[in-house]
């Protein structure tokens, strides 16, 4: 499957955007993805489902503390973890390796790692603050479908059209190409969960505003959270100029509100969809997966 051009965010650089994707993180995930999955792991609670397998999608950017805690919620379900970027299967495979995933902490077992997932799909699909950088995110979002097992759920979250509103505005003041890519509002995101066979999608957003007491922190930190996917962003390296004029429309942001401190805007969206029994339209010839028949077949034998 895949999408309409015009229905893929209209300002991503695809080539950028698997560079980035291939880009292995530091040492840890960015404080507010760890912030961001941990608001995420607590919506858990209003789930009834209690998943028999789960799987991590890119864990070493999505977050290693908020895979432990989703690990402690659902102790005896099976882990899996998937990196669709083989360039980070090495380092992703050494942070499960680390002193830190200690027995004492993992009640589970250790997870299978870049493995083939359980027959049929997993119950849920953990997402963490990815899906605004990917270039065709109805390609994949329909990824995520086929490695849901039927009657499983995604959670997903990622960033929302008002992140960076403050920087964005200071671009435009100086005359500057866009900071970032535009983000997907959230009834585009569940419009797509729809279309890839997800059902009833329930969406919500918050922002959050992370302040810095310097511009050398604020850029430091923003370098973490990913890179400038525009299409037409600066085509060129930058120079000791561009920093210095960076930092100081970095220090123009500081808010009276906050203290002083340098503020920026971040809209956080939260995404959670079940996959429903799947429905074969009456035709001469259908097709369907080998594995939605599976399912099918299955549930035939059950209410039988």
């Amino acid at each position: 499957m895949s999408s309409s051009p015009a229905s893929r965010p209209p300002t991503i650089d695809p080539v950028a955007a698997r560079r980035w994707a291939r880009q292995a993180p530091g040492d840890a995930a960015p404080w507010l993805h760890e912030e961001v999955g941990r608001r995420m792991e607590e919506r858990l609670q209003w789930i009834k489902a209690t998943p028999r397998h789960w799987a991590d999608w890119s864990p070493l950017r999505g977050g290693l503390e908020v895979h432990q805690r989703v690990a402690q919620r659902y102790p005896q379900a099976a882990v899996h973890v998937q990196e669709p970027e083989s360039a980070l299967h090495a380092p992703t495979a050494a942070a499960f390796a680390a002193p830190w995933w200690s027995a004492k902490r993992w009640r589970g077992g250790r997870p299978q790692l870049f493995g083939a997932l359980p027959e049929g799909g997993v119950d849920l699909l953990w997402a963490n603050m990815g899906l605004h950088m990917a270039a065709d995110p109805e390609l994949l979002i329909a990824d995520w479908h086929r490695r849901v097992a039927t009657d499983g759920f995604l959670m997903f979250s990622g960033l929302g059209p008002d992140t960076l509103i403050e920087l964005r505005a200071a671009y435009q003041s100086r005359g500057w190409p866009a900071p970032a890519h535009a983000f997907t509002d959230m009834h585009d995101w569940g419009d797509m969960l729809v279309h890839a066979g997800f059902a009833e999608p329930v969406m919500d957003m918050e922002r959050i505003v992370l302040t810095w007491g310097s511009p050398e922190a604020a850029l430091a930190e923003l370098r973490t959270l990913g890179r400038n996917l525009h299409r037409e962003r600066f085509p060129a390296l930058r120079g000791r100029d561009w920093r210095a004029q960076m930092l100081d429309l970095l220090a123009g942001l500081a808010s009276a509100e906050h203290g002083g401190r340098i503020a920026l805007t971040f809209e956080i969206i939260y995404g959670h969809a079940f996959k429903p029994v799947s429905r074969v339209a009456v035709a001469p010839e259908s097709a369907i997966g080998l594995n939605d028949m599976r399912q099918m077949l299955r549930r035939g034998r059950e209410g039988a």
